[in-house]
């Protein structure tokens, strides 16, 4: 089996310079599992790490597609399988590091498959969307799969339609689907944890909010939309764009905006911990007082075994 490490955590909580000081530690570099970092021109809203710091340690999964098209979990298990497999075979061991635990899971416990679903079902689906809104729809997921709702952004109108859409039209919720399909064993993992205490997680958040804006996240999003890409486009239509949008339609001042975003990042959050606290890690550190050396020793340990 070949040798892995992830690296998890609520939005905020350290894991991008985490995820530096030991792959720096290791000699190896970073898959990325962000399901915002895909995306080209996104720089400063998805948080992602300095140009500079990417060509001393490369990440893969970072500006592979436009802010345009989509991504799921299934096209991430099959190009981080790629970058392991290859890291594997130069001597590096991969780190997988990001806070979309859908992609960690698609990506451990392999795909599974659905039926073919009636197309009548998904078009039924985006018209409740149009009439009855965002907010009501993702209420109603998370009625019917609370598990896949807590990993998910509501703003996420491609997964909250595909969670809906599976839910309904296979009476079994798509997380129960990822709990029953058996489990592959390609990979001995090691899984870290950042779990913050939830004030400090909440400060860092409204914190780096404010560093966004400061460094540019309104000519980011205004440079976006004069490449021609739409508000309704996945990438501009995710959590920490949306809600700026209001802004440049001259319906609601910045502050307001802001406020919304950091809001909505702290709800992102709050759903990012209820997942993990289902999951099982080898180690989980609530601070940032994390030993290398000390921590090398757990990992060779296991990974190892």
């Amino acid at each position: 089996m070949i040798p892995i490490i992830t690296i998890e955590g609520p939005t905020a909580s350290g894991k991008s310079a985490f995820s530096l000081e030991l792959a720096s530690y290791f000699g190896t570099q970073i898959i990325s599992a962000d399901s915002r970092q895909v995306y080209r021109y996104m720089d400063i809203g998805t948080a992602k790490v300095s140009k500079e710091a990417r060509e001393i340690i490369p990440h893969h999964l970072v500006d592979i597609i436009n802010p345009d098209e989509s991504f799921n979990a299934g096209l991430f298990a099959q190009k981080a399988a790629i970058a392991i497999r290859s890291l594997h075979e130069s001597g590096k061991i991969p780190i997988i590091c990001g806070g979309t635990g859908l992609y960690i899971r698609s990506l451990l416990d392999g795909l599974f498959a659905i039926p073919a679903l009636p197309a009548e079902l998904r078009e039924n689906l985006k018209q409740q969307f149009v009439e009855l809104g965002r907010d009501a729809m993702f209420a109603k997921l998370q009625q019917l799969d609370a598990d896949f709702a807590a990993v998910i952004s509501s703003f996420d109108t491609q997964r909250v339609l595909r969670g809906l859409e599976v839910a309904i039209g296979t009476g079994i919720p798509l997380s129960e689907h990822w709990r029953r399909q058996q489990k592959h064993q390609e990979y001995k993992v090691f899984k870290i944890l950042l779990n913050p205490a939830r004030e400090i997680l909440y400060h860092r958040i409204n914190s780096r909010l404010t560093e966004m804006l400061n460094e540019g996240l309104i000519q980011e999003i205004n440079s976006l939309l004069s490449r021609g890409y739409l508000s309704t486009s996945p990438g501009l239509n995710s959590l920490g764009y949306k809600e700026f949008m209001p802004y440049f339609m001259e319906q609601k001042p910045l502050q307001d905006c802001a406020n919304m975003a950091a809001q909505h990042h702290r709800n992102y959050a709050k759903r990012q911990c209820t997942w993990y606290r289902k999951c099982i890690f080898d180690l989980t550190f609530t601070n940032n007082q994390i030993n290398l050396s000390e921590l090398a020793v757990f990992v060779n340990a296991k990974l190892n075994d």
